[in-house]
């Protein structure tokens, strides 16, 4: 190929190298001149073109393309193109993507000709993913150095998704709560419908070993696949969980990958049935390294101890929390201030409930005098349109006020506010909300002596409920601040399972909050008969 300025008058068969607009022309750049163009362009006065002339053995950049491109493409995979020296390879089912990454790399290495770019090996794809692409850089490519290039070519292959029966084993221990494994239920059902599988029985059994055995027992004749879900992570061979499957003639595979979030996954099998411990961050419904175990097993691509093994040179996941080394973190004395959330707009009220009048003070009130008996900081309290009549409300009282200027927007807005405004050397942060005036101070103490390190998420419950305010380790405020919409702190409790620490406590203020005026007079009705707490009892 010989690239260069050419004069109009012999141009023709030039592939253009740039657009030209001159004189009422308008070519695109990889336009071919014809014997037309020429008498054209010498009309519109150009006299010399920039662009590419073929020569004998040359193969143009379109028919390269597209011969790299038939050798690459295999099953459930086609071909879209060529366009300006470019081919596509796309998915024409869900699946997982199969190749060397090595092949690609000796591809490419053969001429700066070629850039082969694809998907990384076992990516999940859906119908009409582009999987790999072909671009040929120049306008034509020596035919000795297109062969030299498909002498490396091999195939890429997209196994496609198989339906499969899954079955689910839960776990528990006293304490685990139903929410938990609802939500754990209806993350992996997702999981699992998204793959074109069904979750197709699902049982929940004592965390020991034998009715673990017994459950695998049960649930492995039927089903293509046996997820465990347990009330605690699986930390050796020898844990609870593996132990049952082997009572149940199983073997482990492999305990742990190199993939985070998911270090902490177990695989086994029973005969040929592959059984899979979750890592905690599977009741998340983020991507993690049980999702790379779960799509490989529903292409029918085989997953053993080795192919774990060789995950780790991909497997640091991107926007993903990862906490500070538990050793590094553990606090003595932990440093815990209180955000309190007091922008809300008051709705179902009909008025700013927090400035309501209960026994003498306004509702907030209670709140942030309850925080100063339990001995915390100075709170950190995020107002919204009202913010001066807050103000006024605890003038004398000493706080950091904070405005959410985009608090109309929902509570994570007023969160992500407090959340922001905290000092660097707090470890946590009790998210208390303004409208629970009968929180006990007592019980804000509680909770700050419970938290062991910045990862701590303590959570208040009464009767085994749970209830308000909630303490979040430092290592959770990014993602905290993050959220968007009406929603709180509690979307992320589900998925953060393995760090909460439940506090039972005598104090039904956890539960209660100021609503409606129906909930406010039913408080204003409490005396000391035993049904009211703390702060809310009017005065001896």
């Amino acid at each position: 190929m010989i690239f260069g300025d050419v004069p109009v008058d012999s141009s023709e068969g030039l592939v253009l190298a740039h657009s030209v607009r001159s004189g009422g022309l308008s070519w695109a750049k990889g336009r071919r001149i014809s014997r037309a163009d020429i008498a054209a362009g010498r009309a519109a006065g150009l006299s010399m073109l920039t662009g590419a002339r073929l020569e004998p053995g040359d193969v143009d950049e379109n028919e390269t393309a597209t011969r790299l491109a038939a050798k690459l493409c295999g099953k459930n995979l086609t071909i879209k193109g060529p366009t300006h020296g470019r081919v596509n390879i796309v998915a024409t089912q869900s699946g997982v993507v199969t190749f060397a990454a090595e092949m690609i790399d000796r591809l490419n290495a053969v001429d700066e000709a070629f850039g082969i770019g694809t998907l990384p090996p076992f990516t999940r794809v859906r119908h009409g993913d582009i999987v790999a692409t072909c671009k040929v850089i120049p306008y034509a490519v020596n035919e000795a150095k297109l062969l030299a290039a498909e002498a490396c070519a091999r195939r890429i292959d997209l196994q496609a998704f198989v339906h499969k029966r899954v079955a689910l084993i839960q776990t528990r221990l006293p304490g685990t709560l139903d929410k938990v494994l609802d939500s754990t239920r209806s993350v992996t059902e997702r999981r699992i419908m998204a793959l074109g599988g069904a979750l197709t029985s699902v049982q929940t059994c004592n965390h020991d070993r034998a009715a673990i055995c017994d459950a695998v027992q049960a649930l492995a004749p039927s089903a293509h696949i046996v997820l465990i879900a347990g009330a605690t992570a699986t930390c050796d061979r020898a844990d609870v969980i593996p132990s049952g499957i082997v009572a149940a003639g199983g073997t482990i595979v492999r305990l742990g990958m190199p993939v985070d979030p998911g270090n902490l996954l177990c695989l086994a099998t029973v005969g040929t049935l592959p059984v899979v411990i979750l890592p905690g961050c599977a009741r998340s419904p983020k991507r993690n390294g049980f999702d790379w175990v779960l799509e490989r097993l529903f292409a029918d691509i085989p997953v053993d101890g080795a192919a774990i093994a060789a995950m780790g040179s991909v497997g640091l996941l991107a926007e993903v929390d990862r906490p500070e080394p538990r050793l590094a973190s553990r606090l003595t004395v932990p440093k815990v201030g209180a955000i309190v959330l007091a922008a809300g707009r008051s709705l179902r009220m009909g008025s700013n409930k927090l400035l309501a009048d209960l026994h003498g003070k306004p509702v907030v009130r209670h709140v942030l005098e309850a925080i100063s008996n339990a001995g915390l900081p100075q709170p950190i309290v995020v107002v919204g349109d009202t913010a001066d009549t807050i103000e006024a409300a605890l003038a004398d009282l000493n706080h950091a006020r904070v405005v959410a200027t985009e608090h109309r927007a929902g509570m994570s807005q007023s969160l992500r506010a407090g959340i922001l405004s905290v000092p660097d050397d707090w470890d946590a942060a009790l998210v208390c909300l303004g409208d629970m005036p009968a929180i006990k101070p007592a019980t804000l103490a509680r909770l700050t002596a419970a938290l062991t390190d910045r990862h701590s998420i303590v959570v208040p419950t009464w009767r085994g409920k749970r209830g308000n305010p909630v303490a979040w380790g430092r290592t959770h405020f990014e993602r905290l601040a993050s959220l968007s919409g009406d929603i709180g702190g509690k979307a992320l409790m589900a998925e953060l399972a393995e760090q909460i620490i439940e506090v039972a406590v005598d104090d039904d203020g956890i539960l209660t909050d100021v609503d409606t005026p129906e909930a406010l007079e039913a408080l204003r009705n409490q005396t000391s008969d035993g049904k009211s707490s703390g702060s809310i009892l009017p005065p001896d």
